[in-house]
């Protein structure tokens, strides 16, 4: 069954509002669409902390920068709408550009020092435009509960700290990263990657493990961890290192010591498609 569905911010408040109403404790999950199994994993988690499951899809021109892949950015609303009803959503929500930013809109949000750092660095502006987006789906939801991956766990420190900042009566609840049986995260833009691109895309799992094996058996080098990251990513063919930093896991401040938890976090080009992952060490 098809899940109901609405283009406007008016409709989604009017159901949102009938659903509360029932006593009905709401669920979000925010997407850009190419839904795949890691999102119907967070729509999933969403359903098990609420009542009534929104999950919205829009692909936010203000996040990419002017060389970035918008306008070839894979939109398959008639899929999404398929695997949203597979997993029990409730109301889609898909607004227009103009309806999320009319004419007059001046307003932006930033959360300093956590955009401006790992992938913030390579993409100036991109989670300016996530917080600004994401703050205002969450005005127009008002969820109890929103769910994120942690595949994007920079994305979530910054939401978090924006709703923690300006106390928005939300729950934010960050889900495991979801994998290829290979070990590739799953992401969107897998789709981009050729066959042979596709094959050695698994080194920045690869990486990861080796560092969490260095680390299980006592390496607590940051520098040698790092520099067995970019080993490993260098020595694939067709991978381009962006970054392997290992950051503080809340404030993704410079470590000099593997003495708190700790964020892993890689970025690496296959020809001109950019791909995350991350894990975390805890101690």
């Amino acid at each position: 069954m098809l899940p109901s569905s609405s283009e406007t911010i008016a409709e989604t408040r009017a159901a949102v509002a009938s659903a509360r109403s029932a006593g009905k404790r709401i669920g979000f999950v925010p997407t850009m669409g190419a839904l795949h199994a890691g999102h119907a994993s967070l729509i999933r988690a969403a359903r098990l902390d609420s009542d009534f499951t929104v999950v919205s899809i829009f692909v936010n021109p203000t996040q990419f920068g002017p060389n970035e892949d918008f306008t070839r950015y894979p939109r398959t609303l008639a899929a999404d709408r398929e695997l949203c009803g597979a997993v029990g959503t409730d109301l889609i929500f898909s607004p227009t550009v103009p309806e999320m930013y009319p004419p007059t809109s001046r307003t932006i949000v930033e959360v300093p020092a956590l955009q401006d750092v790992l992938c913030g660095r390579a993409r100036p502006g991109h989670f300016r435009g996530v917080a600004t987006v994401v703050l205002k789906l969450l005005e127009i939801v008002r969820p109890d509960v929103a769910v994120f991956g942690q595949k994007d766990a920079q994305q979530a420190l910054v939401i978090r700290r924006m709703v923690a900042d300006l106390n928005v009566p939300v729950t934010i609840r960050v889900h495991p990263t979801v994998r290829e049986s290979d070990g590739l995260a799953m992401s969107s833009r897998n789709r981009y990657l050729d066959p042979t691109q596709r094959l050695h895309a698994t080194c920045l799992h690869r990486a990861l493990v080796a560092a969490e094996n260095l680390v299980a058996n006592g390496e607590r080098s940051i520098v040698a961890l790092q520099s067995t990251l970019a080993g490993i990513i260098q020595g694939t063919p067709g991978a381009q290192l962006d970054y392997a930093e290992i950051r503080d896991a809340d404030t993704l401040d410079v470590m000099t010591a593997l003495d708190r938890p700790a964020l892993v976090a890689l970025a690496v080009y296959f020809g001109s498609t950019r791909l995350i992952d991350n894990t975390l060490l805890n101690f």
